[in-house]
């Protein structure tokens, strides 16, 4: 009874039904004329297989009938059989070719083989009425080979309700007594890229240390699992965990249980011939003999076994070599060497096939100096499918020129979730935006790189919703264009999670995803965000608790059985990312009060031990939902970085103590000074100006360990305080804000007085800048603060022409989002005919100003100039930035540590008032974020300051 009334307690929570993300839904939940019924009222389609299909198809054809029964609670028959029961309702599956039943079907005409003939992986899902004698209606589900089909019947699983994270993610499926498809039906797909899959790498502690309590290791019950998962996805594709691990030698289990199920297989980017490294150390090799010159035999010999071993199954073999343990060769490499190798290695292929070694898939993987060599000439025969890599953070080093898109092999990419490595390692939560996800992806479609994607996922487990997006886009890239981002997510948590709340879930995971992007938890610092300027900490800690609010009050909402699902896909990245920021910026702020001797300095330091304490108790709680299912997968450590390797443990930042003298002392402290007073003598807020509605704070503080009793007074009437008088161990904070109606016309500063015990008091001034202004008619972005803030997106005029259009990429950046320039693949322009974004600007001083434009740290993709935007205001000759001109890795280290890349400009500007900043794109690939002009007043921070009021139409 308890686990009925559950399932109706979901079903009821669940308003709208699931389906494939960005798919046509054709299952239906109520029936209806015509239509296949698959379950209804304890009776279910029996699913039919030809006994000689594939025995991946058979596999997932048993997944379907679990499937349906996991909705429906009703089992259907699985029949291996080459004919078909008579009946009403039935599931007919199988591949063009190896079933004998859509053969038939093919020859009558019932479903046309055009949808599937001569595709890569095609699948055909198709109501049909009377196909057989005596059947009235069937759900064909045919594919153009093994995958093709498998594909068909995940999807109907997927459209029934069933989300490819249900056993990865504990996603429950909802309840349904009827499952339909509707009459009419007809789905036929195949994807663009052709292999398309993930890496899961730098996998201990989390992933090894879980697989080894739940499978007793990476063996075939572990990689059973991922097979599904990867296949439910319509992925195809697998590099092998590799730490310590060998998937062909941990368990012979492993291969051929792949193959079956319908994975290629492949190894990493420097593990040649289907070889892990560990087997080179496991048969008593070690670096030393990784040598090709000296221990060419030996190499052979161990290539040879490896390909020999793999031979029968499907793969893509990673050709060439790289030194022992991830490392390069030597400083000076022997490019002639590294041709005879890959000579070698194919002379292997094709003595152990018999065939020619183009008829089986490799790749080269240009990974790190790999790519120097191919740039420095090296080649390989063109049927090699060229693997271009990211910079393992996401930025892609190179894209194919038109001429190598010409190779027979093709070209593709491999990606980064995850990494071990400079500057930073990366690998405990997700970090990776989907819209940074997507405008690079979009390069590599766009120029050619179609033929492989893969992915590093490190442990797989939290990285779901990157790992599937990537999946997806690969499936057909064209079905997602930057527009339907947002839809993605929302489409996303329909499926998780019910429509009801999927709005605000989708936005809550894009937050999420956004605030990790701006800097990786592991390289955060107590000092990352400003303490002092712009309220910057301030508003990282606001903006993660609000997420954390927000992620509460859905769970609340949710039924019990979805909220193990919520836990890891959402909450838990929001709770411990955002643990983890409060946990520094309350170390900042310790750390300043102590500087300045605040009474609430210890408290501080408290707080900081509980927020570190509160990290390690969200990991265990991680770690005993459902029963402990996912007990080690958040094991990674993530506070104490000191270099690019994991700290051993996870380690409290230094905080500090300090002694108060028993009575009480007034202390002062304003925004925007890190000092305060007495040791400053003459604090003074941030000047107020009239286009400015933002508030001032002044923070009251106890300087002894009696409590503080205060007074504050304003010497103008016109300046508003939120607090005029109080009693304070710790700090109390003073709102300061100006009722400009009320200010007499030439002043220029006020004052606030706060008064303490014995005596003591602090003036504070209250300055206006432009006071005269704020009757001023103005039109357009204004200054503020010296400094004039614009998000990109927030443009006045885009002008294009020749083609050429701006695209709003919704998500990407930092703070709101990326305008970049379509085609991707166009050529460089000069300024006269080149994109521009124009926008309305005013200034209330003449003179040199800086513009600091932000971008996304886009790489040089093509071998030849740099990318470039130019800048100017109003009729000045655009100056050209070459984004690329510095080629530093320190360069490199700042932009990804950061995530993004940031270059100044400075301007002549001969009046005050409205002016126009104009931005061009002169190379497709600039992403533009944000602007910032600096008119003397810009602060240093992080993020940059809040974006500038924007005045009247424009």
């Amino acid at each position: 009874m308890k686990a009925f009334a559950a399932s109706v307690l979901l079903a009821a929570a669940v308003a709208q039904p699931a389906w494939a993300l960005g798919e046509r839904p054709f299952v239906t939940f109520d029936g209806g004329r015509n239509a296949v019924v698959l379950a209804r009222a304890g009776q279910a389609a029996r699913i039919v297989v030809d006994p000689a299909d594939f025995a991946g198809v058979r596999r997932a054809a048993a997944d379907l009938q679990g499937d349906v029964e996991r909705v429906s609670g009703t089992r259907p028959a699985l029949l291996a059989s080459s004919t078909v029961p008579r009946g009403s309702d039935v599931v007919i599956v199988g591949t063009l070719g190896k079933s004998a039943l859509i053969d038939r079907l093919v020859r009558a005409h019932k479903i046309d083989a055009a949808a599937l003939r001569g595709k890569w992986e095609g699948y055909l899902v198709q109501a049909v009425r009377n196909p057989l004698p005596g059947v009235a209606r069937a759900l064909v589900v045919a594919g153009s080979d093994k995958r093709g089909t498998i594909y068909g019947l995940y999807t109907v699983s997927e459209q029934i309700g069933v989300s490819p994270w249900h056993w990865w993610a504990d996603v429950p499926a909802p309840h349904h007594d009827v499952l339909a498809v509707t009459a009419g039906t007809r789905v036929a797909d195949a994807p663009v890229v052709r292999y398309r899959g993930i890496f899961l790498n730098d996998e201990a502690p989390a992933l090894s240390g879980w697989a080894k309590e739940k499978f007793g290791g990476l063996n075939h019950r572990f990689y059973e699992k991922v097979f599904q998962l990867i296949l439910r996805m319509r992925g195809n594709y697998l590099w092998p965990a590799m730490w310590n691990n060998a998937f062909f030698d941990d368990d012979p289990e492993n291969g051929p249980l792949a193959d079956e199920m319908g994975i290629v297989m492949g190894t990493s980017h420097h593990e040649p011939m289907m070889r892990a490294q560990q087997e080179w150390h496991r048969i008593g090799m070690g670096p030393k003999q990784w040598n090709y010159d000296t221990n060419k035999d030996r190499l052979q010999q161990f290539w040879r076994g490896g390909f020999r071993r793999a031979r029968d199954w499907d793969k893509v073999v990673t050709m060439g070599m790289r030194g022992d343990g991830d490392e390069p060769m030597a400083e000076h490499a022997d490019l002639h060497l590294l041709e005879r190798i890959v000579a070698d290695q194919r002379r292997i292929i094709g003595e152990e096939t018999g065939k020619p070694p183009a008829r089986t898939p490799q790749l080269w993987a240009l990974y790190k100096e790999v790519q120097e060599y191919y740039d420095k000439g090296m080649r390989v025969p063109d049927d090699v499918t060229l693997l271009w890599c990211d910079d393992n953070w996401g930025n892609i080093r190179r894209l194919p020129t038109p001429e190598e898109r010409k190779r027979a092999g093709g070209a593709g990419i491999y990606y980064h979730f995850d990494y071990v490595g400079g500057p930073r390692s990366y690998k405990w939560i997700n970090v990776t935006p989907l819209p940074k996800v997507w405008e690079q992806m979009h390069l590599s479609w766009r120029y050619g790189a179609d033929r492989l994607w893969i992915v590093n996922v490190g442990d797989l487990k939290p990285m779901e919703v990157p790992i599937e997006f990537f999946l997806t886009y690969a499936w057909n890239p064209a079905a997602w264009p930057a527009q339907r981002l947002p839809e993605y997510l929302t489409l996303w948590a329909t499926r998780e999670f019910g429509a009801a709340d999927a709005a605000e879930i989708a936005d809550i995971v894009a937050t999420y995803a956004r605030y990790n992007g701006r800097r990786k938890p592991e390289q955060l610092a107590p000092d990352t965000y400003s303490a002092t300027h712009y309220r910057e900490a301030e508003r990282i800690v606001a903006g993660w608790r609000d997420l954390a609010a927000r992620a509460a009050r859905v769970k609340a909402r949710l039924a019990p059985a979805q909220r193990d699902a919520f836990f890891q896909l959402v909450e838990h990245p929001v709770r411990a990312a955002g643990t983890l920021g409060e946990l520094y910026a309350t170390v900042q702020a310790n750390r300043i009060h102590a500087q300045q001797g605040r009474a609430d300095t210890n408290a501080l330091a408290a707080r900081a031990r509980d927020l570190f304490a509160e990290d390690a108790a969200i990991s265990r709680e991680y770690h005993a939902i459902n029963g402990g299912k996912w007990n080690h997968m958040m094991a990674q450590t993530h506070i104490g970085y000191t270099s690019w390797r994991d700290p051993d443990t996870n380690v409290m930042p230094d905080v500090r103590e300090i002694a108060l003298p028993a009575a009480p002392a007034l202390g002062v402290a304003v925004e925007g000074e890190s000092t305060a007073w007495p040791d400053t003598a003459a604090p003074h807020l941030p000047p107020f100006e009239p286009f400015d509605k933002s508030t001032r704070y002044i923070e009251v503080f106890d300087r002894g360990a009696a409590p503080l009793a205060w007074h504050a007074r304003a010497d103008a009437p016109w300046i508003v305080l939120s607090e005029v008088a109080g009693t304070t161990a710790g700090t109390q904070r003073i709102e300061v804000d100006v009722r400009w109606d009320q200010v007499p016309a030439g002043a220029q500063a006020g004052h606030v007085i706060v008064t303490g015990p014995d005596g003591q008091v602090a003036t504070i001034e209250v300055p206006l800048r432009h006071a005269q202004q704020r009757t001023a008619a103005v039109t357009g972005f204004v200054e503020t603060g010296g400094a004039v803030a614009i998000e990109a997106e927030h443009y006045a005029r885009a002008v294009a022409q020749d083609g050429r259009s701006w695209l709003r990429v919704p998500g990407l950046g930092r703070t709101l989002s990326g305008m970049t320039t379509l085609p991707a693949d166009a050529a460089a322009m000069l300024p006269a005919a080149a994109p521009r974004l124009e926008y309305d600007v005013v200034l209330f001083e003449p003179g040199k100003v800086d513009v600091q434009a932000t971008l996304s740290p886009t790489l040089k993709f093509r071998p030849d100039a740099g990318l470039r935007y130019a800048v100017a205001f109003d009729d000045e000759a655009p100056q050209i930035v070459d984004i690329h001109a510095d080629g530093s890795l320190r360069h490199w280290e700042k932009i990804v540590s950061d995530g993004v890349a940031q270059f100044t400009t400075t301007h002549a500007v001969n009046a005050a008032g409205r002016h126009t900043l104009k931005v061009w794109a002169l190379d497709p690939g600039i992403v533009l974020q944000r602007l910032v002009i600096d008119a003397g007043g810009l602060k240093p921070s992080y993020l940059g300051p809040p974006e500038s009021p924007r005045i009247g139409a424009n």
